[in-house]
């Protein structure tokens, strides 16, 4: 199963360390142990977990940049926990409103040992962090907008959103507010998973 792990994961363009493949394995044990109890996702079937909640969330990892990353709506720290534990040198914080959920990542935080990784429950729209955030991803949000809107002040001048989405709609796109532009927009291919997967780059407009 493990051998199975690297391939999918080396097709992603990541490639785990030994310890950090025992931790995607625990992070997903955890997360069906608590599955049964607290509902957080509704994604049951262990393999289905790792296409359409591990491998989903590991597909960006290599288009993230900057050093501190923030994950909006992160529910059961998707894609906060598994990006957390293959990229150590940068910090992540997940957010999210329903306090199980919350409970249940700081929980994983502490069980799998990630000194880069921490939970706040909040919503985000009121939220006043310390210092702004170079990435700030989301796989939450239904519109595109709606994530723009209520995350774009926590985002520097160079600073870049990243929105995880399914199928890219043009009609998105064109509901964006004029305060910020597409960057880039990436097909992501994910191992097992019959699916359209993309993920959008937006940023402030500097003109």
């Amino acid at each position: 199963m493990r051998a199975d792990w690297n391939e999918y994961l080396q097709a992603l363009d990541c490639y785990p360390s030994e310890q950090q493949l025992t931790q995607l394995h625990d992070y997903l044990s955890l997360l069906q142990r608590w599955n049964k109890v607290y509902n957080l996702t509704a994604v049951r079937n262990p393999d289905d977990m790792l296409a359409l909640h591990l491998l989903d969330s590991l597909a960006v990892a290599h288009y993230i940049q900057g050093e501190n990353c923030l994950d909006v709506g992160s529910g059961a720290g998707l894609p906060g926990i598994p990006l957390a534990i293959m990229q150590p040198e940068r910090q992540f914080t997940l957010l999210d409103t329903n306090g199980k959920k919350t409970r249940f990542i700081q929980q994983a935080i502490i069980e799998l040992g990630l000194s880069n990784a921490k939970v706040v429950q909040t919503r985000v729209e009121t939220w006043q962090p310390e210092k702004k955030f170079d990435a700030i991803i989301s796989r939450a949000f239904a519109s595109i907008r709606d994530f723009v809107d209520s995350s774009l002040q926590h985002l520097p001048a160079k600073g870049c959103l990243y929105a995880m989405k399914g199928q890219w709609i043009e009609s998105e796109w064109q509901a964006l507010p004029d305060s910020v532009q597409i960057k880039k927009v990436h097909h992501l291919t994910i191992p097992t998973l019959q699916a359209e997967r993309h993920l959008i780059e937006i940023n402030a407009r500097t003109d």
